[in-house]
């Protein structure tokens, strides 16, 4: 057996391979982060209106080609006041002192740009660079000096590169989830040395991993929150899976095994299902690429880089890790910790198994129930109206509301080729929904004319995109029939719209994939079309219970104050559709570990009850701890500050937490007591497409043997 091989040659070599890896993992992080690619977090693409707005406007209006920001001013006694003034026109000139700002457009110089009360007024700074090319530095140098500069008038900052720059700090909190999988380890290992073991292999893997991804970013360039997810991913599959080693490994030791042979049959066994649950992983990953966007397959490589290096360092570094603390494995004991409880496990595996139809109709309501708010998700991505309360952002979109609207902070960008422009604004201003419009705008070459059109609803009303549709599908066609003019809708808002719609269309075909590749490796695995097809159906509802849980706490705002999120607000766009293929993945880890189990049991003679009472009661344990690293792991985003990255957190998070409780614990044996020896039905044509198993292999492993 090749892995066999593998973990005799890591065993027996461990000195050799321990310098390699600490040699490698230190050379590709100071290459990665000593060259990192930038990030790149422009979702506009493909043949959407607001992908070829943006490409006129770049190839027409260079100097509008960077993002912008606005500085929002709010004067009780007037923004005219002299002391106004004097203090807005300071703020001005440093805004325009800032790298990067091509221009700016004064409020006291260009009309509409003060409030009919006269309270209320901003300046607009054009960049010459997208936002993600703007240093943070400069930025929150800037919001500092205006801010403290504003005395009894408010002065705030405004736009994307003010939102990236406030929500970057703050450090990471992926430790934090690294700490609490330390407790966690040590509760069920007992052990410091058993618990340190998973946390340098997961650490070795993911630190390789996010060098690599850094290389790779100048082929493939990420979103800023690609790394992050690909941590999250990293961290918490490494430590499960050196976890699922470790476990196998220990258990052989105290069936009578030496070292060695103990940990050739954990490799062999857990470490074969940990192959089998990355590969899923990474599969289910790549199902991103139908996607179509460039951002996605950036991050489908990304976390696929990180979950393959967290997998090469379970089946080589860990085997030579383990050749060094041979039996000493469980020494440094914490008193009172790491008892094993599989009596209470087993019992409740009976209880299931006894009751197979109620406890499975439970279940299954559970999870349907907590499913249901999925059904009123709404897509956008964030905006200053959705950041922190005590941010610029924020305080600026509050001015900018209060003074001329909601919408102001959320413009659409109407462009034109060819024709009279003129008809064209004065139609979209006459139109339902839409606030004010600006007069058309010629570009510098008369090519093509720009129309700002500010709505009466804010960025992340669902009313704003039946506005664009409406634009779009009825307005502009009739204003534009017969005049020559072609027009389009863009800007940050319609291309915020114009992505969700993109991924409504293409979630259904991810989802096809994704499932329809993981059921062709689960049946590789255990040799049961049933079991793979259960397994299929069991992960779509917890994924979809996990899509309702975030619904209900980010949409409708339960718990939401109290889990860090400052206002309620649709879901971000991207992240239920990394949640997908990330979640079917991860489920299919447990899956893997606990089906292989009850499979081997089965292979060598047990029947298909005893065997899942037994494979359950051998993996409780181990499935609970591995759940909680990745709940902790997931949940601890919600310390920091970057919305999107706190949402997919908390769906991850609760997602995990389901699967290892109501799916793994009571559906999966509720399912498998009704089915029986019929678990283990494989079609003829399949059966022999699969490499047949030995029964005495499996007889070996599990130290069962063969009925006769």
């Amino acid at each position: 057996m090749k892995l066999a091989r593998l973990a005799r040659v890591c065993y027996r070599r461990r000195r050799l391979v321990v310098a390699a890896w600490i040699v490698g993992a230190l050379a590709v992080l100071v290459l990665g982060y000593g060259f990192a690619a930038k990030p790149l977090n422009d979702f506009t693409g493909g043949s959407s209106q607001s992908a070829t707005a943006k490409k006129l406007l770049d190839e027409h209006f260079p100097k509008r080609s960077g993002d912008t920001i606005t500085l929002a001013v709010r004067a009780d006694a007037g923004v005219r006041s002299a002391d106004a003034k004097a203090r807005v026109t300071r703020a001005i000139d440093r805004l325009a002192d800032t790298p990067h700002v091509a221009s700016v457009t004064s409020p006291y110089d260009v009309p509409g740009q003060i409030s009919k009360d006269g309270r209320t007024a901003f300046a607009t700074a054009n960049l010459d660079v997208p936002t993600d090319d703007v240093p943070a530095s400069d930025v929150t140098k800037l919001i500092e000096d205006v801010r403290s500069d504003a005395g009894p008038v408010r002065i705030e900052l405004g736009g994307a590169a003010i939102d990236s720059a406030e929500t970057a700090g703050g450090g990471s909190s992926e430790g934090i989830g690294v700490l609490a999988a330390v407790v966690i380890l040590l509760i069920a290992f007992g052990s410091v040395l058993a618990m340190g073991l998973p946390i340098v292999t997961a650490l070795f893997g993911i630190g390789s991993g996010l060098g690599l991804i850094a290389l790779i970013a100048h082929l493939l360039p990420a979103p800023s929150f690609g790394p992050i997810v690909a941590a999250l991913i990293g961290i918490g599959v490494g430590i499960d899976y050196a976890l699922f080693i470790v476990t196998r490994y220990r258990e052989e030791l105290a069936a009578g095994r030496d070292p060695e042979e103990a940990t050739v049959t954990a490799i062999t066994t857990a470490g074969r299902a940990v192959l089998f649950a990355g590969s899923t992983v990474v599969i289910a990953l790549m199902g991103l690429f139908i996607m179509q966007q460039k951002l996605f397959d950036a991050v489908a490589v990304a976390a696929g880089v990180a979950v393959l290096m967290t997998m090469l360092a379970a089946v080589t570094l860990l085997p030579a890790l383990l050749g060094f603390t041979g039996r000493a494995i469980d020494r440094l004991r914490v008193p009172g910790l790491g008892r094993a409880r599989r009596p209470l496990a087993e019992r409740w595996a009976r209880i299931v198994q006894r009751h197979p139809v109620l406890t499975g109709l439970c279940a299954a309501a559970l999870l349907l129930v907590l499913a249901v708010p999925a059904l009123s998700m709404r897509l956008s991505l964030p905006d200053s109206s959705t950041q922190p309360h005590d941010t610029s952002g924020y305080a600026a979109n509050r001015i900018m509301a209060e003074g001329f609207g909601p919408g102001t902070a959320a413009p659409l960008v109407i462009v034109t080729r060819g024709g009279d422009p003129a008809p064209v604004a004065a139609a979209v201003g006459a139109a339902r929904g839409v606030a004010a419009v600006q007069p058309p705008r010629p570009s510098p070459d008369g090519s093509v004319s720009l129309i700002m059109a500010f709505p009466a609803t804010g960025a992340q009303d669902e009313a704003t995109p039946r506005l664009v549709h409406r634009l779009r599908d009825d307005v502009l066609p009739r204003a534009t029939q017969g005049r020559g003019v072609r027009a389009y809708v863009g800007g940050q808002n319609a291309a915020s719209i114009d992505f969700a719609e993109d991924v409504r269309t293409r979630l259904p075909w991810l989802i096809a994939v994704v499932v329809g590749l993981s059921l062709v490796l689960l049946v590789a695995l255990v040799r049961s079309l049933t079991v793979a097809l259960q397994a299929a159906l069991m992960n779509l509802l917890s994924i979809a219970a996990a899509y309702g849980v975030l619904t209900a706490v980010v949409q409708w705002g339960w718990a939401g104050g109290a889990l860090g999120f400052p206002t309620s607000m649709p879901v971000t766009t991207w992240v239920p559709l990394m949640m997908f293929p990330i979640l079917f993945g991860l489920s299919m880890d447990y899956e893997v570990f606990l089906v292989s189990r009850i499979r081997e049991s089965h292979e060598a003679g047990v029947p298909t009850r005893e065997a899942v009472a037994r494979g359950l009661a051998g993996t409780a344990r181990v499935i609970t701890a591995a759940a909680a690293i990745m709940v902790m792991v997931f949940l601890s985003v919600l310390l920091g500050a970057n919305i999107a990255v706190k949402q997919i957190g908390l769906g991850l998070g609760v997602a995990i937490l389901i699967d290892a409780t109501v799916v793994r614990m009571v559906l999966v044996p509720a399912l498998m007591e009704l089915f029986g020896e019929k678990n283990w039905w494989l079609p003829g044509p399949l059966a022999r497409l699969l490499p047949l198993r030995r029964p005495e292999d499996a007889a070996e492993r599990t130290g069962v043997p063969v009925r006769g």
